[in-house]
């Protein structure tokens, strides 16, 4: 990910990157997603202060994982997250300003190892669920 300034973002809201965090986690979470990661990007990276990464088991599954938690973050929060990759559904991201989600087919997932590349050095992941 690019470290740069986040331009184009709205005026401090009522909310912090914390809150926004903990809601994409829940909402994961209720729909499912299996082997979920969050990664602290702050210091890191201007991009977003977290990455979530989770897998679902199906393209139909990792759509809508997407989509509810979009849905979610606009009503919580009046976040309209941009989304890319729904089309296929193979891997989906989800930027909704300070935290980044990706949302995999586990297959796609483990080709792509993205958590390898910002995860510390000896970070354990979860257990695969």
């Amino acid at each position: 990910m690019p470290v740069g300034p986040r331009s184009g973002r709205a005026a401090p809201a009522d909310y912090s990157s914390e809150d926004v965090l903990d809601a994409v986690l829940a909402s994961v979470d209720d729909d499912k997603a299996e082997d979920i990661v969050q990664i602290d990007l702050r210091g890191r990276s201007d991009v977003a202060d977290y990455m979530v990464i989770c897998s679902g088991r199906s393209s139909r599954q990792v759509a809508a994982i997407a989509e509810k938690l979009s849905e979610r973050l606009k009503e919580r929060f009046g976040i309209i997250a941009k989304m890319e990759g729904k089309e296929t559904a193979d891997w989906v991201l989800i930027d909704s300003g300070d935290v980044i989600v990706h949302v995999f087919r586990p297959e796609v997932r483990e080709f792509y190892q993205l958590e390898k590349m910002w995860l510390p050095a000896g970070a354990v992941r979860g257990p695969q669920g």
